[in-house]
């Protein structure tokens, strides 16, 4: 039967990497992944690996599930079952002891996840490196394979692939802390044999990130310490011997290191030799991968140390120029790695919680203005370092996707950084470094013998990322600027960077002096920018969009000119270029100019800017249902907008009602597009928002439209409208009965939808929209909800459906379940209580285990906070109900899954949290059940299976099964 199912395997993988068939090859693929789920994958596997004849593709697969089997289903094994694998595994590390090297890395990760899960003992006395030292004295030709395991040892002991519990993973981890010591003389040891440096080196860095338990002092005359140093010089070494020296940084910080000083033996001697290789950085000759490697350790230095720099010593102002020469490399990738640092350096200069120990409020101020003047040249060096890096390159035109996408990649960083230095320095200082460069590119660019605009641009680009951090009375460059950008060349990328920092310093403008008159010329500027391409109608949108949010009340003289550039663009004739997405800021930043307007011109300037947008509707019923949706939904967004950012209630409200039958033969006639739906109820959400009770009679006259719709057609956009609607109106007295209408008809449609999973998983819009509309009811109006028939049936069609996998629905009714729970505990919730009580008593049991189910595997382990504050909340309001509920759902889990010390765990968890603890703590603590629960696919199966979280007429598992 072995023989037969390695032949299977044998035939599957040469299917998989040699047949020509796409088709046969995914069959083999698919075949092979079930397999190593099976229980014989773990013989055949085995067998195959020592088989001699087995080739390199079946090594692979064979060391790779071996090792996946290991990891996550050593349980399934046997009891006595770990000394005969300890010695296949072994004489495997062996065989493949000089290679091939995937094949020993995947037999060492086995070894590695065996020792997490047998006990210390099983390895002898010591543990698994005593037991690895005691063969590797006795068996020196394999020191190689030996030395592997020795680096992956604490690299894998923590890794969650293996399917072990918390306790024990500490336990480990423990115990292989205390081996630490053990390990680093072996690693000694092997420092004499040239061809294992690299491995030495590597083992090093591994031990020396899992345990920083060793002394500052032992460090700084550790051989193997010296050993890294030395090897910084040498290619061959060099990023192996990086790695380790990075890690000595992170142990002198690390946590529970101790203090600075009893760090400085180690620190005193990495500063100076990391100091030595800045020569290296400027080395042309060297390898590129090289210098990556030496920048990455002067930037672990600079972070690691950032308080120390941050003191302003002659010694650290060193390490601040040598992190300047990185940020001068050419490569990006090189110059960035330095980011984080001045990041922390900027936030360590600023915050006041770094001078603390100064005491005094006047020496905490001086001692801050100190660094300030003493690190004010190396940012504003910064700021010029970088602000070039923002440069189109001349092949721009070239770019692919991706190098557009990596483009702009490098603009955030920069804006990032710049922002840093803004900090620093203050956004008019900085702004005067960038005008320097500003003015030097407009020079350059403006000669005969050069006409590159890419160094203006990049400099402009610089300006306007800092725009918020520049003072509105600032008036020695912004002017100049201002009166800099009418003159610059019209190149397409330059108009675009000139659009946008027009709108990123409308604020500005409008602080600006009335007498300087810089409005008109900005404005043309935004007006080629909307007949010049797509980007630069895009980028000049938004800035005419900022300039009338912020500039509004120095437009209101000059609405004639508004609305021709508005007319122009929804119109879409004229010359402009505006998309239909851009166009709304056009339609935003004309709403908001209305908005400052007396409310009889306001009311004429709303009829002007709707009518361009209501007059398309105007259609005829049948080419109403013929036309494409986006023909409609482009006119209804721009509605919305209107609706929503002009904010005099009564003269929208007014709007509303005269265009609300073009609003309703829409709905009529296009009730079944779920696009023109969602457009449309958008549009009406906005103008609840902003109308409110002004709009009178138009929203019963909506209410009993979507109503009548949502039972035909059964969109979600419907139930979303309502959700709005309840906000503003569900606490007016006066509205009661139309609400309450609403809400049965409504809910008693959705209950009849979703009655199973299956359901739920089908339509997970009306779920997640359902269950948004039910929480807003407890909220805002529970007098109409919670005593009510429909109420308890939601209760009931949430339990169906909290296991659904859709994110946002889950979040939902999970959302809904903890305000029911949590109503009663309300300042205005005793009302309820007795409604609650009878509700929830009837169910706590079957709502538990469910709940219990979610914690435990179905949900994903991202629902975890979620799940446990409706687990909280059902604590608090149930105390020792829910624990009698939670202990008969527990029960049921077979004893494979959980020892009788985690039930009990898992019971104190749910009664502390019914006397109080906080979310966060009980969190934590559920997510370690969880992990025990989910750590590997078989203990979860049996944990679903045993508490069936879809099975509503639930009973207790027979006791065979318990």
């Amino acid at each position: 039967m072995e023989a037969q199912a390695m032949a299977t395997v044998k035939e599957a993988l040469a299917a998989l990497y040699h047949h020509p068939d796409d088709s046969i090859r995914t069959a083999a693929d698919r075949w092979l992944q079930e397999f190593q789920h099976t229980l014989d994958a773990w013989q055949v596997a085995d067998s195959l690996l020592h088989d001699e004849r087995s080739n390199l593709e079946t090594l692979i697969f064979c060391s790779q599930t071996l090792r996946s089997k290991v990891q996550r289903d050593f349980e399934e094994l046997p009891s006595g079952a770990f000394r005969s694998l300890q010695d296949s595994l072994y004489a495997l590390l062996k065989k493949f002891n000089k290679g091939p090297a995937k094949v020993r890395t995947q037999i060492c990760i086995a070894i590695a996840a065996l020792a997490v899960h047998v006990p210390v003992e099983d390895w002898g006395a010591g543990g698994i490196v005593n037991w690895l030292s005691d063969e590797m004295k006795a068996h020196p030709e394999f020191i190689p394979g030996f030395l592997e395991l020795l680096i992956v040892l604490p690299q894998e002991i923590s890794s969650y692939k293996i399917a072990a519990r918390p306790e024990r993973r500490r336990q480990v981890e423990s115990d292989l802390c205390t081996s630490a010591n053990v390990a680093i003389s072996l690693l000694t040891a092997c420092m004499a044999i040239d061809q294992l440096k690299e491995q030495v080196l590597e083992g090093f860095s591994s031990w020396l990130r899992f345990c920083h338990g060793i002394s500052a002092s032992e460090l700084a005359s550790h051989p193997l310490v010296h050993m890294a140093l030395s090897s910084l010089n040498s290619d061959q070494f060099l990023e192996a011997a990086v790695n380790v020296t990075s890690e000595l940084i992170h142990a002198t910080v690390s946590y529970g290191s101790g203090t600075t000083a009893e760090q400085l033996p180690l620190i005193q001697i990495l500063v100076p030799r990391i100091m030595g290789l800045n020569e290296l950085l400027k080395d042309p000759s060297k390898d590129e991968e090289d210098v990556k490697a030496i920048a990455r350790l002067y930037a672990d230095m600079g972070e690691s140390y950032v308080d120390l720099i941050a003191a302003g010593s002659d010694d650290s102002i060193q390490i601040v120029n040598a992190l300047l020469e990185v940020t001068s490399h050419q490569e990006f990738d090189i110059c960035s790695m330095t980011f984080n640092f001045w990041h922390r350096l900027k936030r360590n200069l600023i915050r006041r919680e770094s001078y603390v120990s100064y005491g005094s409020e006047v020496l905490i101020e001086a001692e801050r203005n100190r660094r300030l003047l003493i690190f004010r040249p190396k940012f504003e060096s910064l700021v010029s370092l970088v602000s070039s890096r923002v440069e189109y390159p001349e092949d721009y035109h070239t770019f692919s996707e991706e190098d557009c996408r990596d483009f702009r990649h490098v603009r955030y960083a920069v804006s990032d950084v710049l922002l840093d230095a803004t900090d620093v320095l203050g956004g008019d200082s900085t702004l005067k470094v960038l005008s320097t460069k500003l003015a030097q590119a407009y020079g350059s660019c403006n000669t005969k013998q050069n006409s590159k605009w890419q160094p203006v641009e990049a400099a402009l680009f610089c300006i306007q990322a800092i725009a918020k951090s520049v003072s509105l009375e600032e008036r020695e460059i912004l002017p100049q600027v201002m009166s800099l950008l009418p003159c610059l060349p019209h190149n397409e990328q330059l108009l675009q960077t000139v659009c946008s920092t027009v709108g990123s310093f409308s604020k500005w403008i409008d602080a600006a002096p009335a007498e300087s008159s810089i409005l008109p010329p900005l404005v043309d500027i935004l007006n080629k920018g909307m007949s010049t391409s797509e980007d630069t109608a895009a980028a000049a949108s938004v800035a005419f969009k900022y300039i009338c949010e912020d500039c509004r009340r120095k437009f209101a003289g000059s609405l004639d000119g508004l609305f021709q550039i508005y007319h122009i663009a929804i119109s879409g004739v004229g010359g402009y270029k505006v998309s239909s997405e851009d166009s709304l800021h056009l339609v935003e930043a004309l709403s908001v100019v209305i908005t400052t307007l007396p409310p009889e011109s306001a009311r004429t300037a709303l009829e002007l800017i709707c009518q361009p947008v209501i007059n398309p509707l105007q259609q005829g019923d049948q080419i109403l249902q013929q036309i494409p949706a986006r023909q409609l939904t482009v006119h209804i967004d721009r509605l919305s907008s209107i609706f929503s950012n002009v904010k005099h209630p009564a003269v929208v409200a007014e709007a509303v009602n005269r265009y609300w039958p073009i609003l309703k033969t829409i709905f009529d006639q296009r009730a079944w597009d779920t696009r023109t739906m969602e457009s449309v109820c958008r549009s009406c959400k906005f103008a609840v928002r902003t109308c409110g009770r002004a709009m009178g009679m138009t929203i019963g006259a909506m209410l009993e439209e979507i109503q009548t719709l949502y039972q035909q057609h059964k969109q979600s956009c419907f139930l979303y409208l309502s959700s709005e609607v309840i906000k503003i109106f569900g606490s007016d007295p006066s509205c009661a009965d139309y609400l309450t209408n609403l809400i049965q008809i409504l809910f008693n449609h959705t209950v009849q939808l979703l009655r199973t999973i299956q359901d739920f998983t089908a339509r997970p819009d009306i779920a997640d929209d359902c269950y948004l509309l039910a929480s807003r009811c407890i909220r805002y109006c529970p007098n109409l909800f919670v005593p009510t028939e429909m109420f308890q049936r939601l209760v009931d069609c949430a339990m169906a459906g909290i296991t659904i996998q859709h994110r946002e629905a889950c979040k939902s009714i999970l959302s809904f379940l903890s305000d029911v729970f949590d109503l009663p505990n309300s300042s205005d919730g005793g009302n309820y209580r007795e409604f609650i009580n009878t509700i929830v008593l009837q169910r706590g049991a079957t709502i538990t285990r469910i709940m219990i189910a979610a914690l435990t595997g179905a949900l994903p382990s991202g629902r975890l906070e979620e799940v446990s504050y409706v687990l909280l909340s059902l604590s608090r309001a149930f105390g020792e109900n829910m624990l009698n509920w939670a202990r008969e759902s527990i029960n049921l889990i077979p004893p494979q899954a959980l020892t009788d010390a985690e039930r009990l765990r898992f019971l104190n968890i749910i009664s502390d949290a019914a006397s109080g603890s906080s979310l966060h703590t009980i969190t934590d603590r559920f997510g370690e059940i969880s992990d025990v629960c989910r750590r590997n696919k078989t203990v979860q199966d049996l944990v679903q299976s045993a508490l069936r979280p879809h099975d509503l007429t639930f009973t207790v598992v027979p006791q065979q099964l318990s």
